[in-house]
């Protein structure tokens, strides 16, 4: 799952906010997080949680919906 998608099924972002967030993060060619955190629309412990998650997520180690 991805970053944007995670953050979103979460209710931390709005999908609104998840699309302006992946425009400015083309324009300035860096991580997602970085912008939504430069961005004030999540905190550093939400995007550690969320990374956390989609790692494990990705690795097949989550079994919690």
């Amino acid at each position: 799952m991805k970053l944007g998608e995670l953050l979103v099924k979460k209710k931390l972002i709005s999908q609104e906010q998840l699309n302006q967030a992946l425009e400015r993060q083309a324009s300035m060619q860096c991580r997602l997080g970085e912008v939504l955190i430069e961005r004030s629309l999540i905190s550093n412990d939400h995007l550690a949680s969320a990374l956390q998650e989609q790692y494990w997520r990705n690795n097949g180690f989550w079994i919690i919906g």
